[in-house]
């Protein structure tokens, strides 16, 4: 039995969780907060990493190749290899060329925090040609990389709509509006596997709030 470790607020623990559920992969969750994780499974200490019969392993994106390598049955990726590049690619454009990049629109954005005016600029400028870049291979047909979901929905499912609503916040529009990011959201929240990750990095976040929160008056 697979063991996946990490919070369910964590878009990177979400991605691995869908494409298990997807796959319909059974596995159970062990929560590990940032700071809490076990330093031999993660020598980082990130979120998520996974606990197999053979070892554990870390890095999301290493998550994901095993498990599809692993449990073949319900592929993720397409038997040809070009195709299946493909899609590679794109859950490489999600995960580091659109979110890393608008992460650093988080703190104010989402956390109460405030960012420069240059780091705002700078981040605009590499999202905008980061995003044209995007909408150059993805397909929307209706999913990323076609009409089959793949490992890239895995990630433009937690990826996209963090993005779109930075941006929206931090710049008075959403940078993703010229693409069809709403409707490929909403055509994923049909889906039984969201709806269910959905809900569950609800519920986590609510916790995750609500212990931060507590940790900061008990300082007061």
């Amino acid at each position: 039995m697979l063991t996946l470790c990490g919070f369910a607020a964590s878009n990177y623990y979400n991605k691995v969780k869908l494409a298990l559920l997807e796959k319909g992969v059974p596995f159970e969750e062990e929560l590990a907060w940032v700071g809490q994780t076990n330093l031999a499974a993660s020598p980082l200490g990130k979120v998520p990493y996974l606990k197999t019969d053979e070892g554990a392993l870390s890095e999301s994106t290493v998550l994901l190749e095993y498990i599809e390598a692993k449990y073949p049955a319900h592929p993720l990726l397409p038997a040809d290899p070009f195709a299946a590049a493909k899609v590679r690619e794109l859950l490489r454009y999600t995960e580091l060329h659109l979110e890393l990049v608008a992460r650093n629109l988080y703190p104010e954005a989402f956390f109460g925090g405030k960012i420069s005016d240059a780091a705002k600029e700078k981040t605009g400028q590499q999202l905008e040609k980061n995003i044209a870049a995007f909408a150059k291979l993805a397909k929307f047909a209706p999913y990323l990389a076609g009409d089959t979901f793949t490992l890239a929905d895995c990630g433009g499912a937690v990826h996209l709509q963090l993005v779109a609503s930075a941006t929206k916040i931090i710049y008075g529009r959403d940078y993703l509006a010229d693409l069809p990011v709403r409707d490929y959201i909403k055509l994923l929240g049909e889906r039984p596997t969201v709806q269910k990750v959905n809900a569950d990095r609800k519920t986590n976040t609510e916790l995750m709030m609500a212990a931060a929160k507590a940790k900061a008056q008990a300082k007061t």
